[in-house]
């Protein structure tokens, strides 16, 4: 089973934004990078995380100004985070158990990285595909 550090060895972009820059940033910000979450960070200092999501809750559904409101209104603070040795496993059942997207890795208390669904999804697909090959070849041989 692959772990997370092995997954960060193609994916090095961590996207972040101050917590005082409007919503408006955020999500120009993430159409621009082609992704739906961004890190809320102040300098070095994982603060919360900031989703797509978050914004048609927290902001549209509310009737509340996307260029007057602070990411730190609608940012989820209370993070879930994982290290570079926890296994890919470990990642989906916590993805699937906390109804989350995205998972920062952290090591020594520096964000290194960010995982999507998508990512781990593609991981567990590609680990079961090359176990198909080998029985395949063990069976064949």
């Amino acid at each position: 089973m692959r772990l997370v550090k092995h997954l960060l060895e193609s994916k090095r972009d961590i996207h972040a934004i101050g917590p005082d820059q409007p919503v408006l940033a955020a999500i120009q910000m993430m159409a621009d990078k082609f992704v739906g979450a961004l890190l809320v960070m102040r300098g070095e200092e994982l603060l919360g995380i900031v989703s797509e999501r978050d914004y048609s809750r927290k902001v549209i559904l509310k009737g509340r100004s996307s260029s007057d409101t602070p990411v730190r209104d609608i940012m989820t603070a209370n993070l879930i985070t994982v290290a570079p040795g926890d296994t890919v496993h470990r990642c989906m059942r916590l993805v699937t158990d906390k109804h989350i997207r995205h998972l920062p890795v952290v090591e020594n208390g520096k964000v290194i990285g960010v995982l999507s669904i998508g990512d781990l999804v593609k991981a567990v697909i590609d680990d079961q595909a090359e176990q198909l090959e080998q029985m395949q070849r063990y069976i064949s041989g």
